[in-house]
């Protein structure tokens, strides 16, 4: 049996871990960009203003960054060497959200240093992501 046809349990565990991960981002997209007037009027002054600020291309790059990892982990678990530019993409969403969402809108401000936390997580995830399957791709795992 070749190495890649029958791959390890860990991979299948680990691919199904990230798309998870990646589905828990799709669905606070969805919780962000469909937020009722009543919940947006319930907000602290100041998260209000971060939601009334926000422009399209912030929303856009959200999108591209959640459900490009979620169709990136899907694409592992066909074992598609696509996952690899989806993966790339997906962290490109991600780096240009955080640009806006650290730098731009200064959201540290208003929730505090920790609101740093969560962004350095997601960068490092979709970084070893991205990495994790070129790996796979040079092993023949994917393809």
């Amino acid at each position: 049996m070749s190495q890649s046809s029958k791959l390890p349990v860990w991979f299948w565990i680990l691919a199904a871990l990230a798309l998870v991960w990646n589905l828990l981002g799709v669905f606070a997209y969805i919780q962000q960009m469909t937020i009722s007037d009543e919940a947006l009027a319930a907000l602290p002054a100041a998260e209000r203003a971060l939601y009334d600020a926000y422009p399209a291309w912030a929303a856009a790059a959200f999108a591209v960054a959640v459900f490009g990892g979620a169709a990136g982990c899907a694409l592992l678990l066909l074992r598609n060497k696509l996952a690899i530019p989806v993966f790339g993409a997906s962290l490109a969403g991600i780096a240009v959200q955080m640009v806006h969402s650290l730098f731009i809108a200064n959201s540290v401000a208003v929730y505090g240093p920790g609101a740093a936390i969560m962004p350095v997580m997601i960068v490092v995830i979709s970084a070893a992501l991205l990495w994790w399957s070129m790996q796979l791709k040079a092993k023949g795992w994917i393809g």
